[in-house]
């Protein structure tokens, strides 16, 4: 009779919410998924999962407040790390997928209730994770573009000896830098081309907050203003030189460690292997024996 009774709740819940639906002109979950994937340039089409915490994140995000100057850091983050959600639908995804993992505390209670703290800690953790990704997205974009710079400076630097047209400089590096930068490139030469060159390099400058691109931005202004930027551009290259040869030597001491690990395994490996000989002759000689 219990079984009947269960039965029975989850068929009536279940045309509930069809008749809901059907009320409220939601869409069904194959459309959800097709606007989803209208929207990446990645092939791999969406899952269920992420089909539904997205459409309740979208719902959410109406309700989440955020002063002017958050959301226009967090606009400026999620634009320059390549995404293109807005700061209260981000927060409202990290927020969506953090209660999700949390919703599961609730039959944990039921079943093994020492188990619940730790799915609301798994929640907790989940959430940071989210609303770093950003951060970690932007960050990693940055270090690819900064390995670049050295490069780029130098460029600029031969090229100062024939030319002062910078959008042409720009536009010559950009046929031969790396997938993000030659994006970045892309967007600054064509805002270069619609607004003003010093505009268009100040917002450049300010997508970032990079030390390094700040100096290159710097010094193309002085370029477009006439002045003999020939001498700064020779300076900064050999900074970025010395910068870059730090870079190596700081990824070169992080080969050490690893290779010691697998040094000891194989180490490990050839003990093992020399003490089954060693067993194998003791066992083979005291059968001799008897």
């Amino acid at each position: 009779m219990t079984i009947y009774l269960f039965l029975f709740g989850v068929l009536l819940g279940l045309g509930l919410f069809f008749i809901a639906a059907d009320l409220l002109k939601l869409p069904t979950l194959a459309t959800q998924k097709a606007m989803l994937s209208a929207g990446k340039q990645a092939k791999a089409k969406p899952k269920t999962t992420e089909a539904l915490l997205h459409t309740a994140a979208v719902r959410l995000s109406a309700y989440i407040p955020m002063d002017e100057y958050k959301k226009s850091r967090m606009a400026n983050v999620l634009s320059a790390a390549g995404l293109s959600e807005t700061p209260e639908l981000f927060m409202a995804k990290a927020i969506a997928k953090s209660a999700a993992i949390a919703l599961a505390a609730i039959p944990c209670l039921m079943v093994l209730p020492l188990l619940a703290p730790i799915v609301l800690f798994l929640a907790v953790l989940v959430y940071f994770k989210e609303i770093r990704k950003a951060d970690e997205a932007l960050a990693n974009k940055r270090g690819k573009i900064e390995a670049e710079l050295p490069r780029f400076v130098a460029t600029i630097t031969q090229e100062l000896k024939a030319s002062r047209d910078v959008l042409s400089m720009l536009e010559n590096f950009k046929k031969n830098a790396g997938e993000d930068f030659a994006a970045e490139l892309d967007v600054l030469t064509a805002d270069m081309r619609s607004s003003s060159y010093e505009a268009a390099l100040t917002r450049f400058e300010a997508r970032f907050n990079s030390p390094m691109l700040s100096d290159i931005t710097r010094g193309l202004i002085g370029v477009l203003r006439g002045d003999d930027s020939a001498v700064y551009f020779q300076m900064l290259s050999h900074d970025m030189k010395q910068l870059e040869l730090q870079r190596l030597k700081a990824q070169a001491m992080k080969i050490p460690p690893k290779i010691r690990v697998f040094s000891f395994a194989m180490l490990m490996c050839f003990l093992m292997t020399y003490m089954a000989i060693i067993i194998y002759e003791i066992i083979h000689s005291l059968g001799g024996m008897f």
